[in-house]
């Protein structure tokens, strides 16, 4: 049997639509604001050996999630599966979950009796349990620091609920009603596509829709493997570092990759990468992998149809007891910062290869958890949000200025609902001006973002890049770091660490969160006078920098260029090497 190519791209177009209604599902059933504002989950649709058939890519790191969480279901219940079924896991080593607050819920999807295929999704939760609300302790020196962890479970049989698995839940979370309410959800959305699935089928046929599962994973690969064979031979190398792991602050945690290209292969080895590391700065190889596949296909087509036939084009190697590949019962709760460092590395590596999709780094990801008990109620909350800062600048354009970066795509939460929803007022919500790194193209700006407290609570944060900076490309200069203070501007300010675990945090104290502001790219020097004007003008950048690092001098009244005198101050920097900047590309090298 075949599938012609009409067919196929018909029903192509209906499993990206499936999953999009079920992410559109998830996101407006979602109770808590992570899921329902900053939108962190993803769904997922997969045959019936767990690899992805079709996913909404919200979150890219997913695609090696679904297939291990869907892995570790098979090698528990094959024998015992039915329609009906709903499972949990969020168990980073026995499923793919990237850290213990990733809940994913699976059901099967059985067609005349037999096992067609999983739909899935995957949303972070406000507090699975463990020390510290949030569950993402920064001091978390193993696991079981790290909350509630649970294996692949049975959720549903026969389409009831077992309720002794949401009271086992609801005992571990500090806030019971919107885990549950969200796990609900998710489930909602999966049962959703079955149910579209299952039209599908009734459309086509069982053993067409099945056929262009295969190809549809096979065009992927395809796809992939043709871009790689048009790119140089050769051995390329690079690495990037994070700031710390959260219990050893002065060792920064280095991350090294080494792509080997020939032909239509390309292998990607990461041997050289620090060892597993002591606080909970370790991924686990789904993420790995999932992190050179977001690399690949952003190089490649952004709106590439994502399947795991994509995962079939490359081959990665983690040496086990590494940072990347740790030995239970290492902590992994922190995991952004060393994925964000990964993908970096895997950039800056690529980029002799695929000039044309160099950029400077962007400024990493960052979130803060806040928890307590509201004045009123006496009810515990965690208010957890993410907050981007500017992402890197690229050979043809300016970095955007607070946006997600890489493989992270979660929205900021809207100011009315922090305030609406916690005991928190936001006092500044700005840009940083000279944040972005300077370049021919400007790095985009990082967010100032300080909160007046208003009752007694329990901070966390994890960042990145508050020591090491987003570094800049091509010539491009570094962007400018984060950092975060309680009481800024009080008598006994403190400054935190880039990964900090439960600070008491009392009713009128203020914290202050700066995010990067992305690297540049390219000669600072060459960017034309009229659009560091235009950056005056809007507030990017200062005069100071403007001359300091771009060599462009304004009119006395500022609303010019003086042409004459730019051209007598970039000539003397020139002269005086002010702007050589070494290549921050990553020490990418051919060989």
């Amino acid at each position: 049997m075949d599938i012609d190519a009409v067919d196929l791209e018909v029903v192509k177009a209906s499993l990206s639509g499936i999953v999009q209604e079920m992410q559109n599902s998830l996101f407006r059933t979602g109770f808590s604001t992570i899921v329902r504002e900053s939108q962190d989950a993803s769904c997922a649709l997969m045959n019936a050996h767990g690899e992805v058939v079709a996913q909404h890519v919200v979150l890219p790191l997913h695609i090696g999630a679904f297939p291990a969480c869907c892995a570790a279901i098979l090698d528990e219940f094959r024998s015992d599966l039915a329609a009906g079924d709903a499972f949990l896991i969020n168990h980073p080593y026995q499923g793919g979950s990237p850290h213990a607050p990733d809940v994913c819920v699976i059901t099967p999807i059985f067609v005349g009796g037999d096992l067609f295929g999983f739909a899935g999704s995957i949303a972070h939760k406000g507090d699975i349990g463990g020390p510290v609300p949030g569950s993402c302790s920064g001091q978390a020196r193993e696991i079981f620091n790290e909350g509630l962890h649970l294996p692949a479970v049975r959720y549903q049989r026969n389409f009831a609920p077992l309720t002794d698995i949401e009271r086992i839940i609801a005992a571990n979370s500090r806030t019971p009603e919107l885990v549950l309410g969200d796990i609900r959800g998710q489930l909602g959305a999966d049962r959703l596509g079955e149910r579209r699935l299952h039209e599908l089928v009734g459309r086509y046929g069982k053993d067409k829709v099945e056929l262009s599962f295969r190809r549809l994973c096979e065009i992927g690969e395809a796809r992939v493997r043709g871009a790689i064979a048009e790119w140089a031979d050769g051995r390329y190398e690079a690495e990037r570092f994070v700031d710390d792991d959260g219990i050893d602050l002065e060792k920064p945690v280095r991350i090294h990759v080494t792509a080997e290209k020939s032909g239509d292969r390309l292998h990607f080895d990461f041997s050289g990468s620090a060892d597993q590391t002591r606080g909970p700065a370790n991924i686990r190889p789904p993420l790995v992998q999932a992190a050179c596949a977001y690399a690949l296909i952003s190089m490649i087509d952004p709106n590439m149809f994502v399947s795991s036939g994509l995962l079939r084009a490359f081959s990665v190697f983690a040496r086990e007891g590494s940072v990347l590949n740790p030995r239970f019962p290492a902590p992994v709760n922190t995991y952004n910062p060393t994925v964000h460092a990964l993908v970096d590395a895997l950039f800056a590596a690529l980029a002799p290869i695929a000039p044309g999709k160099m950029r400077a780094d962007g400024s990493g990801s960052r979130s803060i958890v806040i928890g307590g008990r509201t004045t009123s109620a006496g009810k515990a909350y965690v208010q957890y949000e993410i907050i981007a800062g500017g992402a890197g600048a690229r050979p043809a354009g300016d970095g955007a200025s607070v946006t997600t970066v890489n493989q992270s795509n979660a929205k900021i939460a809207p100011i009315e609902i922090i305030e609406s929803e916690f005991p928190t007022r936001l006092v500044r919500f700005e840009l940083i001006r000279d944040s972005g790194g300077a370049g021919t193209y400007r790095g985009g700006l990082g967010v100032r973002r300080e909160y007046l407290n208003l009752a007694d609570a329990r901070f966390s944060i994890r960042s990145m890049k508050h020591v090491i900076p987003p570094h800049g490309m091509a010539g491009g200069r570094d962007g400018r770091p984060g950092d975060i203070w309680i009481n800024p501007d009080a008598v006994g300010a403190k400054r935190l660490p880039t990964r900090y675990a439960d600070y008491p945090l009392k009713a009128g104290d203020v914290f202050r969160l700066d995010t990067p502001g992305g690297g540049g790219y390219g000669d600072p020097l060459a960017r034309p006078p009229e659009s560091v004007l235009a950056d005056l003008r809007e507030g990017f950048v200062s005069p100071e920098a403007a001359e300091r690092d771009y060599g462009v001098v304004l009119t006395a009244d500022r609303n010019k260029v003086d042409a004459a005198a730019t051209i007598r101050m970039r000539a003397m920097l020139r002269e005086s090497g002010a702007s050589s900047e070494p290549d921050r590309s990553g020490k990418n090298r051919k060989s």
